[in-house]
């Protein structure tokens, strides 16, 4: 076989011109680079250099949005939120104070006749103070002097009805003079509930101005203030019961609760001034779902509960009463109760916008905004009733406004939050 592997030599005569070509690639190869990284270069400087206009634009706060609301036809009702807790429309606390008379060394309770939460009749005795009565009647009047023959008066008249109704008629007497037909019914109410009648002496007043009078015969039937209760309602209850037998007759030994069901409320200050007698009320049991209506009968014109017990309390507010339109459930006596209250409605439908969308002018023009696609325009109202945040509005020129049209009710300057993030 031949040899046929370049001899040295040749290899040596060769390799110039091999070393020449790969000098050559390397040259392009650089200059490639170098063009690579000039046009990186200026694509970043492209990026990072921009013209004062365009970064004015870019750093120019975004357009504010406009804000609208439709006008609306609605009823326009503010109202006037409380809590209340329902309770009888009459309390009266029974003390013990007096009964007896001086003929009683000590007062002293004998006997409780009564337990809370029982009903009550009229002419039933409470409890026995030193072996003397205490019993309930009807009446509107808080008893304020002893009676007896020969007393005149509205409190006669009130015993002499309370006296019949239970019973005991007071004869041929007239309307509010306690003569022999009253005197003879006090004694037969008497000894009907198991006690003789009171009987008159020279300690005992008949005219309430405090001055004795004497009564020669030391006789006659008489019924003292200390004795009797009057409550305003043949339906009522006893609600709670201190007294304790053997123990002294003091102030607050039975409560009594007399009437229908009212619910009791209170006001802020703020708040009273929108409030009158015969305002309809809505009447809302959280706990029992119950939803029922009422007026309002009264409202406080001082406030209450700025002192109790020598503590201030919490809040200030005034004494508001609401009668509910029919009877309320015995099972709500106690509930606190939520109350709406429509301090003033519009007479009907109105067209209403929020408050924000009417502009006074210096010209003391009232004006709306109305938004279109063709741009905006005023429009002149006048305005009626405000309530929850909505105006009454009146055009002034007759179709002016119509429900749906959108108003400015403002502008939102803080445009898009993606874009600024």
């Amino acid at each position: 076989m031949v040899d046929q592997s370049p001899s040295p030599q040749a290899e040596a005569a060769g390799s110039p011109h091999r070393h020449g070509l790969l000098r050559r690639r390397r040259l392009l190869m650089a200059v490639l680079a170098g063009s690579v990284v000039v046009t990186a270069a200026g694509v970043g400087s492209a990026a990072l250099l921009k013209s004062p206009a365009q970064a004015a634009a870019e750093t120019r706060p975004p357009a504010p949005d406009v804000i609208t609301a439709p006008v609306e036809r609605k009823v326009l009702s503010e109202t006037v939120v409380a809590r209340g807790q329902v309770a009888a429309s009459q309390h009266v606390s029974v003390s013990g104070a007096g009964v007896g008379g001086s003929a009683v060394g000590r007062s002293v309770v004998t006997k409780v006749r009564v337990q809370p939460g029982r009903p009550l009749h009229m002419g039933q005795v409470l409890l026995e103070i030193s072996g003397r009565p205490v019993f309930v009647l009807k009446g509107a009047l808080p008893a304020y002097r002893d009676l007896r023959t020969g007393s005149r008066g509205e409190d006669v008249t009130q015993l002499q009805k309370a006296l019949a109704a239970v019973g005991h008629s007071t004869g041929g007497d007239r309307a509010g003079v306690f003569g022999p037909g009253t005197e003879k019914a006090v004694a037969t109410f008497y000894r009907a509930i198991g006690f003789e009648p009171a009987t008159a002496g020279s300690d005992k007043s008949d005219s309430g101005s405090g001055a004795a009078t004497a009564d020669p015969a030391g006789s006659g039937s008489v019924v003292p203030m200390s004795e009797v209760v009057f409550v305003r309602s043949a339906s009522a209850q006893v609600d709670d019961v201190a007294a304790e037998v053997g123990a002294e007759a003091g102030p607050d030994l039975v409560s009594v609760s007399a009437g229908g069901l009212v619910v009791n409320g209170s006001v802020a200050a703020y708040q009273k001034g929108l409030l009158r007698p015969g305002q309809k009320v809505d009447i809302a049991s959280e706990s029992t779902g119950q939803q029922l209506t009422g007026t309002v009968q009264s409202v406080a014109q001082r406030p209450t509960g700025k002192e109790k017990g020598g503590e201030p309390q919490s809040a200030e507010g005034y004494a508001v009463r609401i009668r509910p339109t029919g009877k309320l459930p015995a099972s709500l006596v106690g509930e606190d109760v939520r109350l709406t209250i429509a301090a003033a409605s519009s007479s009907g439908s109105v067209l209403a916008v929020p408050v924000s969308a009417v502009s006074a002018g210096a010209d003391g023009r009232t004006t709306v905004t109305v938004r279109k696609a063709g741009g905006d325009r005023r429009v002149a109202v006048r305005t009626g009733m405000t309530a929850d945040g909505y105006a009454e509005i009146i055009p002034t020129v007759r179709g002016g406004l119509a429900p749906g049209d959108q108003v400015i009710v403002g502008v939102d300057t803080r445009g898009d939050t993606a874009d600024r993030l």
